[in-house]
């Protein structure tokens, strides 16, 4: 016990009082010398934190090194919003469409006109087919009461579509729906592990894993090397972009690196809900022009190594499983 307790405890027990009196003066100036050692304008600061990376918090204003988004002092609970969705005309293959998307508010229904950025647009829309031979992210635009976007599908089957916005003073969302080309679906061949290296429009793209065999429900580290690395840019707000889909489209996640600095390698950390093989696309942009490369992740239910799967249905989606 320092010296300093000990002569504090000593008196405790001659006078009572004048030790109450003695150890309230103490505290009084440790809590004044706290209060002068720690900057005022952090004490009273509020905390700011990223909607989409909870875990990224400032005392200041700005925006989310992770993915880019701006700062907020809070964060409504999430809940889900309604999203109506239209197609006109009748899908077929490589026929231009319209797809209209309204938002209604998840307690009266009434319509939702005040929306957020979200990587520097409003909605970003995804469409990836069954066989996950076609992908493609764009950006439906506002016309005052729903968002329009003209895509045109390239085959007949089964497309999901996955709305990415965020509603004014509410939480992100992510919700999806379902399009049906007319025609004979093609079959749907299992996928594999593929590693390679991919050539995209100007770079070339390598990736890693750390296990080698992602384990579901495990922490998986996902890395690319992106060569030659000289000119790349940020893309809608950050460096990269990844969309994860499980083999049967059951598991949709977007997600962000972890670390990047505009060098040639990133780390994406992520988290396979399942023993399933995952196509990760990634899109990244290097002299104003965006590449699209893709990667077949096998997930194994232990520490085997997984195999290739058939799909299945319905749809689960998540922002940044890292």
């Amino acid at each position: 016990m320092p010296w300093k307790e000990s002569v504090v405890a000593f008196a405790c027990v001659a006078v009572a009082a004048g030790c109450s009196q003695s150890a309230e003066t103490d505290d009084r100036a440790a809590a004044a010398q706290i209060k002068q050692a720690t900057p005022a304008t952090l004490v009273n600061a509020p905390v700011y934190l990223c909607p989409m990376d909870k875990d990224i918090r400032s005392h200041a204003p700005g925006s989310c090194p992770r993915c880019g988004m701006k700062l907020v002092t809070s964060v409504p609970d999430p809940v889900e919003y309604h999203l109506e969705m239209a197609v006109t005309p009748t899908p077929a293959p490589n026929t231009p469409v319209q797809v209209r998307f309204e938002v209604f508010d998840p307690w009266k229904d009434n319509p939702v006109t005040k929306f957020n950025l979200v990587h520097e647009k409003l909605f970003h829309a995804f469409a990836v087919s069954r066989d996950l031979e076609f992908f493609t992210h764009g950006h439906p635009t506002w016309d005052g009461g729903a968002f329009e976007w003209d895509v045109a599908f390239p085959k007949p089957g089964m497309y999901r579509i996955l709305a990415d916005f965020y509603p004014e003073a509410s939480a992100p969302q992510l919700l999806t729906k379902t399009v049906f080309v007319a025609g004979d679906e093609p079959p749907v061949r299992p996928l594999a592990r593929d590693y390679d290296a991919k050539q995209g429009e100007n770079v070339s793209v390598q990736v890693s894993t750390q296990p080698e065999h992602p384990v579901a429900g495990m922490p998986a580290r996902v890395r690319i090397t992106v060569s030659p690395d000289e000119g790349l840019q940020k893309y809608l707000g950050v460096w990269a972009h990844m969309l994860a889909a499980s083999d049967d489209l059951i598991d949709l996640m977007h997600n962000h690196p972890s670390i990047a600095d505009g060098s040639s390698e990133m780390q994406f950390n992520m988290l396979f809900p399942r023993a399933r093989v995952y196509r990760l696309w990634v899109q990244l942009q290097r002299h104003g022009v965006v590449n699209t490369v893709h990667f077949d992740i096998p997930v194994a239910a232990d520490a085997a190594p997984p195999v290739a799967s058939n799909r299945s249905a319905d749809v689960r989606v998540s922002h940044h499983a890292g």
